[in-house]
């Protein structure tokens, strides 16, 4: 089973929506047996709280529920126990490490690598525009798992 972790700075916006897209797109790919998803935050500024409402909006209108999600804390047993550790940003790439203590197994990558135009994934909390995040999440969804099949 690969395991993978999506991580942003709160686990409020961006990685829970790439967990939910995520687990909605291994189902549909019969795949929910061989891959685990889940997310987390490089802080500790939003832990406990539920994914926020643009967020869960968002991925509603898609028709993926994220109900019962609450943000967490990325910790340093994370790198042990995921195969893949996805961040959404540069920042977070940076905390990721720091948290983690390096990364020498080659586990921390950026969600946008998996796609043909790398960068970082559209921050929402700052422009509110929950779509462009939206796109840049079912894009790089799309092409984590297109990777994954490929390597299996």
């Amino acid at each position: 089973m690969v395991k993978i972790l999506f991580v942003c700075h709160g686990n409020i916006c961006r990685s829970p929506m790439a967990e939910y897209v995520m687990k909605d797109m291994v189902r549909k790919a019969g795949l929910s047996k061989e891959i685990h998803v889940s997310s987390a935050a490089t802080t500790t500024e939003e832990i406990g709280n539920p994914v926020y409402t643009p967020a869960r909006k968002k991925l509603a209108e898609h028709g993926i529920s994220c109900e019962g999600k609450t943000a967490r804390q990325m910790r340093y047993p994370d790198y042990k126990q995921f195969d893949l550790i996805i961040g959404m940003d540069q920042e977070n790439l940076a905390d990721m490490r720091r948290i983690c203590l390096g990364d020498p197994e080659g586990k921390i990558h950026l969600l946008m690598d998996y796609t043909d135009r790398p960068g970082d994934v559209a921050d929402p909390w700052y422009t509110r525009d929950f779509e462009a995040t939206w796109r840049d999440v079912e894009e790089g969804c799309r092409g984590l798992l297109k990777w994954l099949q490929q390597k299996a």
